[in-house]
């Protein structure tokens, strides 16, 4: 009985007795193969893509490079983006894109905020930008606070702008008025982002599985989370509630046991902005703007911050 031969002994043999243009055929379609397996190994794989931001995640809300990417929008972009929204003023006040404000000098506070240079009837979206230059906020996160807190860009009044990003005022207590106004709350919320990552572990919500309640009222319940980067961390330290099941279920009733802050935060993100998951390139970020150890970088060259 004839021995079997493998597929691979007789495509060996076939070669080598075929004529020189054959083997020059077959030697091209071995490098193609190579090279398709090179590039095969260089696409990344699904693991390595952005997670999808389909649905609402309570342990994922928006990426580390999202949140602290503070040159995401320029003065200009931001002034145009406050006049392209539909604003329909409460009261008397002025739309966002017409809001200006003197603005007083603050020292830098190592690690937290660089120094903010105050200014005459500063714009809004002058303060917006400056402030997420000195706290290394991204300007996204600041505008879309100020949506989620008092709805200032599309129904401002003279309360919002007290209150803009709701900064001192807990649900459970009046707010504080030590903090009102329009930048007193802008630099306070982004210097508190700032504060709840440079002093991640003295805070109550941290990377890593907590239990969040789904209201005020602990009697509504609670579960644990598993939070998967600090940004996350930052906004359920400063709106402390996740959506309940029922009310990812129902988002346009609100029961008794309803909140929707972090919920909008992330629906108002991704219709403004896209993806609040978006991985940017590492390389785009220094070390100490990536969070390693909470620093910031000084000095900042591109600011002159």
């Amino acid at each position: 009985m004839p021995v079997r031969r493998r597929e691979s002994e007789r495509a060996g043999a076939w070669v080598l007795n075929a004529a020189p243009a054959d083997v020059a055929i077959v030697a091209a379609a071995a490098i193609a193969v190579v090279v398709f397996l090179v590039l095969v190994a260089v696409v990344p794989k699904p693991a390595d893509r952005p997670p999808s931001d389909a649905v609402f995640r309570p342990g994922y809300i928006i990426s580390d490079a999202a949140f602290y990417n503070a040159d995401s929008m320029t003065q200009p972009q931001v002034q145009r983006f406050l006049q392209d929204r539909a604003c329909v003023p409460a009261d008397g006040s002025p739309c966002l894109s017409d809001y200006r404000q003197d603005t007083p000098d603050v020292p830098m506070e190592y690690a937290r905020c660089a120094p903010y240079r105050g200014a005459s009837s500063e714009l809004a979206s002058t303060i917006i930008v400056k402030v997420a230059q000195a706290c290394r906020i991204s300007p996204k996160v600041l505008l879309v606070l100020l949506q989620k807190e008092q709805s200032l860009l599309t129904h401002p009044s003279a309360a919002g702008y007290q209150r803009a990003t709701g900064y001192g005022c807990p649900d459970t207590a009046a707010c504080d008025a030590q903090y009102f106004g329009f930048f007193n709350q802008v630099y306070n919320a982004a210097w508190q982002f700032r504060e709840y990552t440079v002093d991640a572990a003295s805070w109550r919500y941290h990377v890593g599985k907590v239990p969040i309640q789904f209201h005020p009222d602990p009697a509504c319940g609670s579960s644990v989370v598993d939070i998967r980067d600090q940004a996350t961390a930052n906004l359920y330290n400063y709106t402390p509630y996740q959506p309940s099941l029922e009310t990812l279920r129902h988002p346009g009733t609100s029961g008794q046991c309803s909140t929707f802050g972090n919920l909008n935060f992330w629906r108002l993100y991704k219709q403004w902005f896209g993806s609040p998951l978006t991985q940017l390139v590492p390389d785009r970020f220094p070390a100490c703007l990536n969070l390693v150890g909470g620093a910031r970088c000084f000095p900042d060259t591109r600011t002159g911050l």
